[in-house]
């Protein structure tokens, strides 16, 4: 007979697994039956089997275990029941517990017609575990119950029981706990009289692993007789979640050109069962790779951990001659360790072939022409380069440099972001007189440096020829702006100076003509063939043409050019003081009590348009003032200000005294200006000076009128 072929014991294996998954749904673990019955003979023989037990884990039995209460008896591994010596007496019950790694359960034997043994509970169980062991002095016995989720109907269906060897005639059990009397309320019940426990339908591991109950025996009026006693309720796991991929979009990056083996990223799936089962123990592999060039596998997924990495040659990974940089991988989880009855998930990872700087930038000619008037500025040329690289990256951006030709720095070149072409721009005018032809030598690299094994080659660097184009410029006054310094009032007719305006234009043979463009105040006149400047008017340096004893003003001059060109040039004339401005005072009116007991009046200032020296120290007097007159005085208190008081208090009138001031320019400047005083009554505080109204006129001036007035009869 030929050896079965690993496919053959595969397929066996799932057909194994699959039956045995659907077993497990109806499965529940314990002894088959739990009670038995059996008439007391009056000998137990030795090795003799009294009946046969039935207990299953749901795991295939593997290290089963029996106990029995009494030393007297075994259950051998076909689970008969034997004595192990003849004896006659051996009391009503005796327990059987069995157990396995994966469940443990209680049967119980009722013999009819036996008698009580004292003690005979005593050896139940000697033996270590982790579940709720009964107590001496106990005689409710609980083991933990395991219950498959998912299980189908009918309900409610027991799954197991607890039992009671001592309990009084008349009472009854009661079972409490989340499940039974707390919420989730009614999943489980108890016999209250055989102590059978139930559920009343089925159960969802993944909402509850555990239910932590408690048995108590009570009597007729519900008082606690024995109890509680804690009930462990262990759901078992069941292949009811699928994988879930929950940490998506799954995006990765690997660098083109990258070895082989290198890692993109990690996908990990969640599995809602049981982690310490097969039912959460997951398997990854990738089910779909789009596009499927150059390579249909050009990725591999490590199937415990979700290690997704690359498994061909760095040339291949080779961004600008892959048909798309972006695949896109279907991953499948699957539990189960993977095998076929297993359930799945699937998620997309998405890879990105990231570009590195592997080709650098090349002009697309040698050469490039540009032609520019002279004096214009901005763009003239467009220098168009190509690059395989990513046009997101900075490995393919690029950067100009103008290496040689460029000693005025009359040229800059800048990229231009959406076409990465080189922008050559003139910042600086151009004078055709000068050069009428540029060379410049310009280089092209990127932002980010070259892989170590590319360098920039002959091809990334270009020449670019530039012409100027001669155009008519403008004539230039020399010197711009150009000065001169006069005195104010020269007498009309007078020469200032020659403006001298040359054309840049050296090799055109062309005439220039001068005239005025601004003159505010009009004093200006320029001959239009030599430029020669002279004044029409007398300069005025207090004028509000002149700011600052300067006056300004504009010439042009236009060459003969077609079409023409004109320049302007600016004039500044500093024009020198001449004492041509009489001192004025200030106040004019004045007020005073008639009854003042200080006799000042008011304290005079004046002030002069001209600059020092034609200004202060000012002279203040009264001008002819006669001695019978004499009431008032005049006193200096500084080279700018006078104080007016009088001698004796008048009367209330208007009062006009004649001021003299004379500055101290050479030949002086005086001016007689009038100050009007109003003497007013003061009385209560209050000033009246409505009685002032009619002007007084000094003695010598009242005769004066009377004599006019007698020549007019």
């Amino acid at each position: 007979m030929q050896p079965a072929t690993p496919l053959v014991l595969c397929v066996l294996l799932s057909q194994v697994l699959l039956l045995t998954s659907a077993e497990d749904l109806d499965c529940t673990p314990g002894f088959q039956q739990k009670v038995f019955h059996i008439d007391q003979p009056a000998e137990f023989i030795e090795d003799q089997a009294i009946l046969n037990l039935t207990f299953s884990d749901c795991k295939g039995n593997d290290k089963l275990h029996y106990e029995v209460s009494s030393p007297y008896f075994r259950v051998n591994t076909d689970g008969s029941l034997v004595a192990l010596r003849n004896i006659t007496a051996v009391g009503k019950t005796l327990f059987v517990h069995a157990r396995t790694p994966h469940a443990e359960d209680m049967a119980e034997l009722v013999i009819v017609g036996g008698k009580d043994i004292q003690g005979s509970l005593q050896d139940i169980f000697k033996f270590a575990r982790t579940s709720p062991v009964p107590r001496q002095k106990r005689s409710i016995v609980v083991s933990p119950i395991l219950i498959p989720e998912n299980q189908r109907q009918p309900f409610p269906r027991d799954v197991g029981k607890v039992v009671d060897s001592d309990r009084p005639e008349g009472s009854k059990f009661r079972l409490t706990g989340k499940g039974v009397d707390q919420e989730p309320k009614g999943i489980f019940r108890i016999n209250e009289n055989t102590g059978s426990v139930s559920v009343t339908r089925n159960l969802d591991r993944e909402t509850i692993a555990t239910y932590q109950l408690f048995v108590e025996t009570i009597d007729v009026n519900g008082r606690t007789l024995e109890g509680p006693v804690p009930l462990e309720v262990i759901v078992i796991d069941q292949n009811d979640n699928r994988p879930i991929f929950r940490e998506g979009p799954y995006i990765g990056h690997v660098m083109e050109g990258s070895p082989t083996g290198t890692t993109v990223m990690r996908m990990t799936a969640f599995d809602a069962d049981d982690p310490a089962t097969d039912n959460a123990l997951l398997r990854y592999n990738i089910r779909q790779q789009t596009p499927d060039k150059p390579s249909p596998n050009m990725f591999y997924i490590d199937p415990e951990k979700g290690d997704i990495v690359t498994v061909v040659s760095p040339a291949l990974l080779d961004r600008e001659t892959l048909e798309n940089p972006k695949y896109e991988l279907i991953i499948e989880a699957q539990d189960m360790a993977g095998l076929d009855v297993g359930l799945t998930g699937t998620a997309t990872a998405t890879i990105m072939i990231d570009d590195k700087n592997d080709h650098s930038p090349k002009f697309t000619k040698k050469e490039f022409q540009a032609t520019v008037e002279e004096g214009a500025m901005g763009v003239i040329v467009n220098l168009t380069v190509e690059d395989k690289d990513d046009p997101t990256t900075g490995a393919w951006r690029a950067a100009y440099t103008i290496i040689n030709g460029n000693p005025g720095q009359s040229f800059e070149i800048h990229t231009n972001p959406q076409t990465n072409e080189g922008m050559l721009s003139v910042v600086k005018p151009l004078d055709y007189e000068i050069s009428a032809f540029h060379t410049l030598l310009i280089k092209v690299e990127n932002e980010d440096p070259l892989v170590p094994d590319v360098s920039y080659g002959s091809s990334s660097t270009a020449t670019v020829h530039i012409t100027v184009l001669d155009v008519n410029e403008s004539p230039v006054f020399y010197p711009d702006p150009m000065m001169v310094t006069k005195q104010e009032n020269i007498s009309v007719g007078s020469v200032l100076l020659t403006v001298n305006a040359t054309d840049p234009d050296s090799l055109q043979r062309q005439t220039i003509r001068y005239s005025v463009y601004k003159d505010p105040a009009g004093w200006l006149n320029i001959n239009p063939i030599n430029g020669t400047v002279d004044t029409t008017a007398l300069l005025d340096r207090e004028s509000p043409f002149v700011h600052n004893s300067v006056y300004t003003a504009l010439f042009l001059a236009t060459d003969s050019g077609n079409p023409p060109a004109t320049g302007t040039g600016t004039l500044l004339i500093t024009l020198e003081d001449v004492n041509d401005n009489a001192p004025f005072i200030y106040p004019t009116v004045a007020e005073v009590c008639d009854d003042a007991k200080n006799l000042s009046v008011v304290i005079l200032g004046a002030t002069d348009k001209d600059l020092h020296p034609n200004t202060d120290p000012f002279k203040f007097e009264i001008h002819k003032q006669t001695v019978p007159d004499k009431v008032w005085k005049i006193s200096k208190i500084n080279n700018t200000h006078a104080l007016v008081s009088l001698l004796q208090n008048l009367n209330k009138a208007n009062y006009h005294l004649p001021i003299m001031v004379t500055d101290s320019g050479k030949p002086p400047m005086t001016n007689i200006t009038d100050l009007r005083v109003q003497v007013c009554s003061c009385k209560n505080s209050k000033v009246d000076c409505n009685a002032a109204g009619a002007p007084h006129f000094s003695a010598a001036t009242a005769l004066l009128l009377s004599l006019f007035n007698l020549a007019c009869l």
